[in-house]
């Protein structure tokens, strides 16, 4: 999965932080399980990380030094969203019969 900029620049800042990282870990996992349409989900923590960089970008670098030069314009954070569930978050079991083909029935 290919991350933009502002995607690559929050990951790489949260695996070098360990207490934002279990933070992050434990948001991922708490909005994924809230909600079962992992789609939802994804949307609703793009929205949080975004507001995570645009607070990041107010007080700590090397947000702070991007936001100066090229401003805060929204950026996607959708593929970090869904690759942090992915890694994050336990699959949800399928139902016994979503692996069968209409043929299978009969």
């Amino acid at each position: 999965m290919s991350l933009n900029r502002s995607e690559q620049l929050v990951s790489d800042y949260i695996e070098g932080h360990p207490d934002e990282k279990s933070f992050w870990v434990e948001k991922v996992r708490s909005i994924a399980n809230a909600d079962p349409d992992v789609h939802v989900a994804a949307a609703r923590l793009s929205d949080e990380l975004w507001s995570y960089y645009e607070e990041r970008a107010a007080v700590a670098e090397p947000f702070k030094s991007l936001a100066m030069r090229e401003g805060l314009r929204r950026t996607s954070m959708r593929n970090l969203a869904e690759l942090w569930i992915r890694l994050w978050v336990a699959p949800k079991p399928k139902r016994r019969d979503e692996g069968k083909k209409f043929a299978d029935y009969f």
